[in-house]
């Protein structure tokens, strides 16, 4: 199947999420041409939306990111994380006997962030790290924040 995506405005600038096959399968930090909206990129805006409103703490979307099988494995340990919480990533790659450069780097390459809460992972000491979305770490503030976050830094 031909992947469809949906390009709308967010506190974060504008967002694309993208699905193939009846799943998420990415959120890009740039706006594309609208195609056909499906009802799952409905769905995404709608949660991504009430997200960002703080009128939802879960999202209930199905995903299918590419990657690695540590890659997912990461990812899914990611989505474990609840709203408002946060791991470094020695306490994330030692829960899933990794190393913390690894986690680190799927932290970079997860191709659906906010939906797989990247932004939910620190440094040690409870430092902000890094981040490769939109904006980088004001963005990862930002939703940390919205999350009610506090950082130590």
């Amino acid at each position: 199947m031909t992947p469809r995506h949906l390009s709308f405005d967010s506190p974060v600038g504008p967002l694309t999420v993208t699905e193939r096959d009846g799943a998420v399968v990415s959120l890009d930090w740039r706006a594309q041409a609208n195609g056909d909206a499906s009802p799952l990129l409905t769905a995404a805006r709608r949660q991504l939306e009430a997200y960002f409103a703080g009128e939802l703490a879960e999202f209930d979307l199905p995903v299918a990111p590419a990657g690695t099988p540590h890659q997912q494995k990461v990812w899914r340990a990611m989505q474990e994380i609840p709203f408002g919480a946060h791991q470094t990533y020695g306490a994330l790659s030692a829960a899933i006997g990794s190393s913390a450069r690894a986690v680190g780097t799927a932290c970079g390459r997860n191709p659906i962030p906010i939906v797989i809460p990247c932004h939910r992972v620190l440094a040690a000491g409870g430092r902000i790290g890094g981040y490769s979305g939109g904006g980088g770490t004001a963005t990862k503030r930002y939703l940390l924040s919205l999350e009610g976050v506090t950082l130590s830094e």
